[in-house]
């Protein structure tokens, strides 16, 4: 542990209690209000050195830390995305922080675009794979040998086995499939969603895959969840854009929160 991961984690206990956290929520778009539940401490990214200054609307960039649905959780308000600033490792100090504080996994939410007729917008889709489309990697420059992850088991099969028995329990629907990250900010063109398709991807968006990386970097089971906002590119006359993803987001993340709040109650 480094001296700035041991002197955060200090800050967050000393405000938030020593009690060792469970796991990691990151929140995606639509789910905001989530961390406003959990009946803890909220403490501003900007009071955690080195922690992302977040700069999209719709997240929101507090570290809350306390108990959700019975369970001792860690809830980021907010990502750093690549488009922001050009760091794929951005949310790596944080993620450290969250290994730190006792968690054993992580479950990553998203919004994203649907390149299946079976999955709609207002739908919730769990990532059983990812393509990094972008070919970024946030663990670039990592010196040691533990830079060699495997990725092969990268979404955890225990805990979508959970969040599957969730989702039935709750009577919602929830398809698996693959993710694609893309980097961001512009959208996608139609053809880049045709060759995406033709490479296997279900959901295209532009967080999530740096997460899963560092997350499995650290130690940390990982799982995640899309909330589907619009079909991909050249598959729908809709509009794509950024005020219409934090429109839609919310349709699907009614489901997705009772979803984690079974998961957190059954299924950890």
């Amino acid at each position: 542990m480094t001296d700035q991961i041991a002197a955060l984690t200090a800050l967050i206990q000393a405000r938030a209690g020593s009690a060792p956290v469970e796991l990691g929520l990151i929140l995606g778009s639509g789910l905001g209000h989530l961390a406003a539940s959990v009946e803890g401490v909220a403490i501003p990214y900007a009071e955690l050195d080195g922690f992302p200054h977040v700069g999209v609307s719709g997240h929101n960039p507090n570290l809350v830390i306390g108990t959700l649905e019975g369970r001792r959780v860690a809830v980021f308000g907010a990502r750093e995305h690549y488009y922001e600033n050009g760091n794929p490792s951005a949310m790596r100090l944080p993620l450290a922080v969250l290994k730190a504080l006792g968690a054993t996994a992580l479950i990553a939410t998203n919004a994203a675009g649907s390149l299946r007729a079976d999955i709609l917008p207002g739908d919730l889709m769990l990532l059983n794979d990812h393509i990094n489309f972008s070919g970024l990697n946030p663990l670039i420059g990592e010196r040691t040998d533990a830079r060699f992850v495997p990725m092969t088991m990268a979404h955890d099969p225990e805990l979508r086995s959970g969040l599957r028995a969730a989702a039935k329990a709750c009577g919602v629907t929830l398809p698996e499939g693959v993710y694609t990250w893309y980097s961001g900010p512009s959208f996608e063109t139609p053809a880049e969603i045709r060759a995406i398709k033709i490479l296997g991807g279900d959901a295209v968006g532009m967080s999530t895959v740096p997460e899963v990386i560092l997350a499995r970097f650290l130690g940390l089971r990982v799982a995640a969840i899309s909330t589907i906002t619009n079909m991909a590119a050249g598959l729908s006359d809709e509009q794509i854009s950024h005020e219409h993803t934090k429109a839609m987001a919310p349709l699907g993340a009614a489901k997705l929160e009772q979803v984690l709040r079974q998961f957190l109650r059954h299924g950890l």
